[in-house]
């Protein structure tokens, strides 16, 4: 609920003092399931009026993205390595399954968050 309250906070905050970029680093941090789905709402509802970034472990917020985009590190010759991949259609289907651990209903799972949360997007 911690995150639900900040999130809430910011936008209002966001609303006052007109910022046009709102960064969330992991709001949605110790939640899950339907509360996570309410998060990822309340964010896309704000993406309307602002830019928002949002870093997120949780599928039911990253499907609710317009865009998606996922952070790979690797170590090569001793030295840590990013790069950012953007996802569509397949490949964010698929990261989305993956979040979800992977297999049949993970599989089914994602493909009705994705037409719940971004419909037209799935």
């Amino acid at each position: 609920e911690m995150s639900r309250v900040m999130l809430a906070l910011k936008s209002v905050l966001a609303e006052v003092d007109e910022v046009p970029i709102l960064v969330f680093d992991e709001i949605d941090v110790n939640i899950g399931g339907e509360t996570a789905v309410k998060v990822g709402l309340e964010l896309r509802n704000l993406a309307k009026t602002h830019q928002l970034l949002c870093i997120s472990h949780q599928p039911q917020v990253a499907a609710a993205g317009e865009y998606h985009f996922m952070v790979e590190k690797h170590v090569d010759k001793g030295r840590t390595v990013s790069r950012i991949v953007p996802l569509e259609n397949e490949t964010r289907h698929g990261e989305i399954v993956r979040m979800l651990g992977n297999g049949k209903a993970a599989a089914v799972h994602a493909e009705e968050l994705l037409n719940r949360l971004n419909p037209g997007m799935a």
